[in-house]
């Protein structure tokens, strides 16, 4: 029988939510990492016993945990980010200075078609990638050339927060930093360029189509269609139909088009969802009523999915990972709250139920769903 588990992250510690393909009844494991701050968590599709986390500390800096029994043990493997003298000043794994700070790692995708392939996304911005299941890891440095000297920090900070890769593709990669935009490798990494036409950001970018400095928060692709994208960006949902080369906005009638996650439905390339908030300066739900928002057309029409969730004096945000599906069908969407909810619906959205309560701060959600 097929199950169902939700990887939570937070400020304060990890949490595994487990229940079986009917997802009513939930066993809470955890904290795992008590205290530390676990921003990702994130199964191989090749191996469902292996999972990373992304564990951070002010104190003992960036560390990459491993488990290959399901997460009941745990190994930190070989990419402590080092502080030495002023703080914030980082190393390569051999040793080697570097002229950037390594504050955390944002995002870790394993790969879709090596087993022990791992990619991290880096704040201050940077993907790196290990072959032999974190233990050693490279710098793809293709990426920076790509006009890296003018990158420059969204509000919460220069992060490389999505890696996607082309489910048909093994050579194909793509990369969304905040505040830079989208990049695409068509070789694995070693070369990229920006996608980003058609994309408008903030008024003091020098340029109307500017090749890099676009706030992007979220980007999605659906396995089926995987030349076509969706974005969630700083303003405005966006959607591109030919692999980034073009992108065209699909906000639609959504109350605000600002806000974190965007993620695809399992089954249906043409659904999407997004959770908008009110504003860059007042992060929470517009007029204080925790709705998700579902399109069934790919953008521009969409629908508000509000049974189950708070629709007064609801006042939380939902961070740019903190919401993920699950492969069943009818399909299950998740997401996490900054007040420490984690909601989930078995229908596709048509219901909702808090699963959980009073976490900490949830940073990320992922899931897996097991045959």
């Amino acid at each position: 029988m097929s199950s169902v588990r939700i990887f939570v992250g937070t400020r304060k510690g990890a949490f595994i939510l487990s229940s079986n393909a009917d997802r009513k009844n939930w066993h809470v494991e955890g904290p795992l990492f008590p205290g530390l701050e676990i921003y990702h968590m994130q199964a191989s599709p090749l191996n469902p016993d292996r999972i990373y986390a992304s564990q951070a500390s002010d104190w003992f800096g960036q560390v990459i945990q491993r488990s290959d029994d399901g997460g009941k043990t745990w190994k930190a493997v070989g990419n402590k980010f080092l502080y030495e003298g002023d703080p914030g000043t980082h190393q390569f794994y051999d040793g080697t200075p570097v002229s950037w700070k390594f504050k955390k790692v944002w995002q870790l995708q394993p790969s879709l078609f090596e087993p022990d392939t791992v990619y991290a996304g880096v704040e201050d911005a940077a993907l790196f990638v290990s072959k032999d299941g974190a233990e050693t890891w490279q710098e793809l440095a293709g990426l920076r050339d790509v006009r890296g000297h003018e990158w420059m920090p969204g509000a919460g900070g220069l992060c490389l927060h999505s890696i996607l890769q082309n489910p048909a593709n093994p050579n194909q990669l793509f990369a969304a930093i905040s505040a830079a935009g989208v990049f695409r490798s068509d070789d694995a990494g070693q070369r990229w360029r920006a996608v980003n036409k058609g994309l408008r950001s903030f008024e003091e970018l020098p340029e109307a189509d500017a090749e890099v400095g676009h706030c992007v928060h979220r980007i999605a692709m659906h396995p089926d269609h995987p030349e076509v994208l969706y974005m969630q960006k700083h303003w405005d949902v966006m959607r591109s139909d030919n692999s980034g080369d073009s992108w065209h906005e699909v906000s639609g009638n959504l109350p605000s088009d600002f806000g974190y996650p965007i993620v695809v439905h399992p089954h249906e390339p043409e659904t999407i969802y997004v959770i908008p908030i009110k504003s860059d300066s007042e992060h929470f739900p517009p007029e204080g009523k925790l709705r998700v928002y579902r399109s069934r057309t790919g953008g521009n029409e969409w629908e508000a999915l509000t049974d189950g969730l708070p629709q007064e004096n609801c006042f939380v945000n939902v961070l740019r990972t903190a919401m993920a599906t699950d492969q069943l069908d009818p399909a299950g969407i998740f997401f996490g709250t900054s007040g420490g909810q984690v909601y989930a619906s078995a229908d596709a959205g048509n219901h909702w139920t808090a699963i959980v309560r009073d976490l900490p701060q949830v940073l990320s959600v992922e899931v897996q769903t097991k045959s």
